[in-house]
């Protein structure tokens, strides 16, 4: 049985990822989460209620800043893979409250590194972030191009976040695979992002506030295509040093540690008031937009390169934007009328 640590399992991600591993035969999960209050909490205790009854799950209330407890769990379980989605996430947020930033994406990164070294962990799988390409406007989007131009501190934590792993994998030999998640969207998402606003505006008759006029592009991701991503990922074999990598010519995403990046996207680009239209039409109303100018931290377009992925774990984002929206927009009725 391969024992599976998920952290931010009542997050969007963390609890569908969660509900995926679990049919795995061959898999335990161990669920991880503050369950703070940065948006609805009521709405991450409903995802956990679609986990509590499994017979291979369990649940425990722990902050990764809390480095003590974190360690006792660590030393109590003995997990073989860790999948750390646990922090705190969003742009906009991350320039008015840095600290919060700090504590979780930083110091709480750094005790599940501390922990995974003093427990011999087989593999830490850590969620990262198409922030991080920030000024870089060369589209699509790799691995190997330059990350060192963040334009929102959420992105420098997250480029940080890589940074470290990387420094743990070389020191301590502790195989780490950073994914880079690009916008992602489905039910039981999170209520600070687009398409949920979007929804719940519409639908009251509110004005929607569109950045940039509507001219953002996002590789919109659909939850089931990150999640396949995450677990193929995860349950292979964990990297080992890359035999080509070269100091003369160093790639980002690969090491002469174990150490990797991927990008995980929907390998294309949609223009935001083409994916609002759809929101429309499934709606069956008219958004009111208040086009508004491009926001502080935001980058106007991102478009994931997901060929390394694709080549090494047989990876296939397969859902469309119409697909994926109506899924969502399904759910949210279905959801909001109880």
């Amino acid at each position: 049985m391969l024992k599976v640590l998920v952290t931010g399992a009542a997050g969007f991600i963390g609890a569908a990822l969660s509900r995926s591993l679990l049919k795995e035969k061959a898999v335990s999960v161990v669920g991880l989460d503050s369950l703070n209050d940065y948006y609805d909490p009521q709405l991450k205790q409903n995802r956990l209620k679609l986990l509590a009854d499994h017979p291979q799950f369990t649940f425990h209330k722990i902050d990764i800043c809390d480095k003590a407890s974190l360690l006792d769990l660590f030393k109590k379980e003995k997990f073989h893979r860790v999948i750390h989605l646990a922090a705190q996430a969003g742009v906009r947020y991350s320039i008015s409250n840095p600290e919060v930033y700090a504590q979780s994406n930083l110091i709480g990164f750094l005790n599940i590194l501390e922990a995974c070294r003093e427990n011999k962990v087989e593999h830490l799988v850590y969620a990262s972030t198409s922030s991080v390409y920030g000024l870089n406007e060369k589209l699509p989007f790799h691995t190997d191009d330059s990350a060192s131009h963040p334009v929102s501190f959420y992105a420098a934590t997250k480029r940080a976040n890589e940074l470290m792993a990387h420094s743990y994998s070389s020191l301590y030999k502790i195989p780490t695979t950073g994914l880079r998640f690009f916008t992602v969207y489905g039910p039981w998402g999170r209520p600070d992002m687009a398409f949920f606003k979007f929804t719940r505006q519409i639908l009251a008759g509110e004005p929607i506030e569109v950045f940039n006029e509507g001219h953002h592009a996002r590789d919109f991701t659909y939850i089931d295509d990150i999640v396949e991503g995450i677990q193929r990922v995860s349950l292979a074999s964990p990297p080992t040093a890359s035999k080509d990598w070269s100091p003369q010519d160093p790639k980002c995403s690969t090491s002469s540690a174990p150490y990797r990046l991927y990008n995980i996207g929907n390998n294309q680009s949609t223009e935001l008031l083409r994916a609002i239209e759809v929101l429309e039409k499934l709606l069956g109303k008219k958004a009111e937009k208040k086009l508004l100018p491009m926001q502080p931290g935001d980058v106007a377009a991102t478009h994931a390169d997901v060929k390394p992925l694709i080549q090494n774990f047989g990876y296939s984002p397969s859902t469309t934007i119409e697909v994926g929206l109506k899924n969502f927009v399904e759910w949210y009725r279905s959801y909001y009328s109880d």
